[in-house]
């Protein structure tokens, strides 16, 4: 009886001492392991040996990335307006060694850091610079806090600036600010449509008198070639038919009303050459007269 519960004492020893000896650290974690109470070494994920009562763990090491969001801190920018700026911070814990011996709350230090640095940066630009150079504000901020949090073992990663509350009354200015530009704009959009359309009208008119002017000389070129045409013709047609006195004083007659219909011609002068066509005319009319007495 006694050699049994020897060994079953013998038996929870052991079992008490390998669930003390072995641990398995998860993936995505770091196990700082201490060996009376020095730093020893960093454990690994999977699973990892120890000397009980000698060696400790301590608390697991999360080396997945990770978001905080400071609250809002007021800052004064450069034309003296107090803003409240709202952070979010995406980091990384590098080195568990680091961030477990050389800083005692990596959050709160990585927060006053943040707002320090904030501060700053804001600090030298307006407020309108602040509104629109958001991510110039996120580099600069990124840059500061990752090159102070490097010995600390932790990567930041990057630093977004979510949101930029100014006081109400600035608030109200800007609103009407920005009522008048989007006025102003309409205003200038409805003006230079406007202008466009008179120019196009303008434009318009101008082709459309140029065209009207160009048809109206092309009409007057062809009619006038016409009535030359038509003058030529009859002039050849008189001259081969060897036309005598009568016949062309009889023609000169009839050309004298066409002569007389210009819209210009205010007075119509009668030429000397209308007595002579006239004279032969009657001595036409004369010798058919005498023809005819003869005849009877």
């Amino acid at each position: 009886m006694v050699a049994i519960i020897v060994v079953a004492v013998l038996v929870v020893v052991a079992l008490f001492f390998a669930s003390r000896a072995i641990r398995v650290i998860p993936q995505a974690r770091a196990g700082v392991l201490e060996r009376l109470g020095r730093y020893s070494r960093t454990l690994e994920p999977g699973l990892n040996l120890v000397v009980p009562f000698i060696e400790r763990v301590r608390p697991l090491v999360d080396l997945r990335e990770q978001v905080v969001n400071f609250k809002p801190q007021a800052v004064i920018t450069s034309d003296n307006v107090v803003v409240a700026i709202e952070t979010v911070l995406y980091f990384t814990i590098t080195d568990a060694r680091s961030a477990t011996y050389e800083i005692a709350s990596p959050l709160q230090a990585i927060e006053q850091l943040t707002v320090t640095t904030l501060r700053n940066v804001i600090g030298g630009i307006t407020l309108e610079d602040t509104l629109t150079s958001r991510e110039n504000v996120n580099t600069e901020l990124r840059g500061v806090l990752d090159e102070a949090t490097g010995k600390w073992g932790i990567r930041i990663n990057r630093v977004e600036i979510k949101s930029v509350d100014p006081p109400p009354d600035i608030k109200a200015a800007m609103e009407k600010q920005m009522r008048a530009e989007r006025d102003r704009r309409a205003a200038i959009l409805t003006a230079e449509g406007t202008k466009q359309a008179q120019i196009l009208t303008a434009e318009g008119e101008k082709q459309a008198a140029v065209l009207k002017a160009e048809g109206a000389r092309q009409a007057a070129i062809l009619r006038a070639e016409g009535e030359a045409k038509a003058i030529a013709t009859v002039f050849d047609a008189i001259h081969k038919g060897d036309a005598d006195q009568k016949l062309l004083s009889y023609q000169y007659l009839q050309m004298l009303p066409q002569l007389a219909q210009g819209e210009a011609n205010k007075v119509f002068v009668i030429p000397s050459e209308f007595t002579q066509a006239f004279a032969g005319i009657g001595e036409a009319l004369g010798k058919n007269a005498d023809d005819k007495q003869i005849e009877q």
